[in-house]
This record gives structure tokens, C-alpha cells and sequence, in this order.
């Protein structure tokens, strides 16, 4: 099994018509393992521990949605994307594409540390076989 060393940051504004404890929520309920800070009209969190996150990748059957979204924002050292806040705060993943949501998004950077970036990702979210998903592992 091969061990991957990951970095995720998130990020989230919270507008004047937002509670502050649901857009904490929102970031908690994909990535539950997060430390979650708050900076006034901001929340950030920082985790290590994407399992939940990729779990719904794979029960929501959009692992080649992931995986695109992934290469077309990755860099040498990790990848970014945007989750729409109310999928989120509904443990859905839903990619933000295009103009930004009133609400704002969920930034997602993941720095990867170890093995590589490619490597990662197909951990993520692998490749499926004409459009079928591979079963999905466990941890």
C-alpha cells in the first residue's frame, strides 16, 4: 500500500447573509477531519485526511469528473478546484465551474508531498473502465 503525505488547505468566505457555523459545517461535512479556523468574513481549514472526501467521489459515481477537474488544475507540487458551499454542506461534491456562486465556493489546494501529484490522483479519484468506477477499496 502506498502511504501518500498531502497538505489540504480549504477556504470559504462567509457573507453578511451566512451564519459563520454553517459555512464551518459546509467545509466539515467532505472533509471531517479538518482543523477549522475563522477570520472574520473567512473560514479556513487545514487537513491531512481526504478518505471521506474521496468516498463520496466514488458513491456519487464522478470519479472522471474528478479526475479531469484535477489535471486541468494541478501544478508541480499538488492541484486546486472550487466546490459550490450548499452541495457541500449536503456531503455532495458538486465542482464550481464558471462564474463563482452568490454564496461564493469552496477552494480546495492539495500540496502532495509524497509519492507525486499524478500518483495522487489516481488514488483520488482513478480511472474508470468505459464510464464504470473501479469498486471502491474502503481505507
Amino acid at each position: 500500500m502506498t502511504t501518500y503525505k498531502i497538505a489540504v488547505r480549504l477556504e470559504a468566505p462567509v457573507n453578511p447573509t451566512e451564519v459563520e457555523e454553517r459555512v464551518v459545517e459546509t467545509i466539515t461535512t467532505l472533509f471531517p477531519e479538518s482543523e477549522v479556523a475563522t477570520h472574520g468574513d473567512r473560514v479556513t481549514a487545514t487537513t491531512h485526511d481526504v478518505s471521506h472526501f474521496r468516498k463520496r467521489l466514488f458513491q456519487q459515481r464522478i470519479l472522471d469528473t474528478a479526475r479531469s477537474e484535477f489535471f486541468a488544475n494541478r501544478g508541480p507540487n499538488g492541484f486546486s478546484f472550487e466546490l459550490t458551499k450548499q452541495a457541500a454542506r449536503n456531503d455532495v461534491v458538486n465542482f464550481a465551474v464558471g462564474n463563482p456562486d452568490e454564496l461564493g465556493d469552496v477552494q480546495v489546494a492539495i500540496t502532495v508531498h509524497e509519492p507525486d501529484v499524478e500518483a495522487f490522483i489516481d488514488y483520488l479519484a482513478p480511472a474508470t473502465e468505459d464510464g464504470e468506477p473501479p469498486e471502491y477499496p474502503g481505507e
